[in-house]
């Protein structure tokens, strides 16, 4: 799954219309402000099967927006695949880890590490908070988290 001499990272949380489109959406674009974005397969997905096929959040699509950022992602579940092709997945809280690493413990010669995408946060936050239920300012917060991880994740593995 990774791009020709590249890598790849899938971003997961529980439905993949909230934090995970919005640190899909914000890597993409860091990547591709840094010139790197054809080294990198991105994608996003969901631990659920909830929410397959919807597209994000419209208060998360409405954040990304005001930060000059468009995604069209839909949402769709983890495969077993994923855990075959993907160099990293990287996930955002406690109850994902744990549906991730259990999975993976299920898939014969599973390649990507799994993590917490709060483990990159110079800030030290290690949940992103779902903010489904939340305001516009939690998905605010969550922007701000995905930003800051992103970028030490992009440096690090650049």
């Amino acid at each position: 799954m990774a791009a020709p001499g590249g890598k790849s990272v899938l971003f997961v949380c529980l439905g993949n219309i909230c934090r995970s489109p919005i640190a899909e959406a914000v890597f993409r674009k860091m990547a591709a402000d840094s010139g790197v974005v054809d080294k990198w397969v991105i994608d996003s997905g969901a631990t659920s099967d909830w929410n397959t096929g919807s597209a994000p959040d419209a208060r998360g699509l409405a954040c990304l927006r005001k930060h000059g950022i468009e995604t069209d992602h839909r949402a769709r579940q983890v495969t077993k695949d994923d855990f075959l092709t993907f160099d990293h997945i990287l996930c955002m809280d406690d109850s994902n880890l744990r549906d991730l690493n259990k999975k993976a413990s299920s898939i014969k010669n599973s390649k990507a590490k799994i993590e917490l995408l709060g483990s990159y946060d110079p800030e030290k936050q290690l949940i992103i908070q779902d903010p489904y239920y939340g305001s516009d300012k939690d998905f605010e917060t969550v922007y701000e988290q995905c930003t800051r991880c992103c970028k030490v994740f992009l440096e690090q593995h650049s």
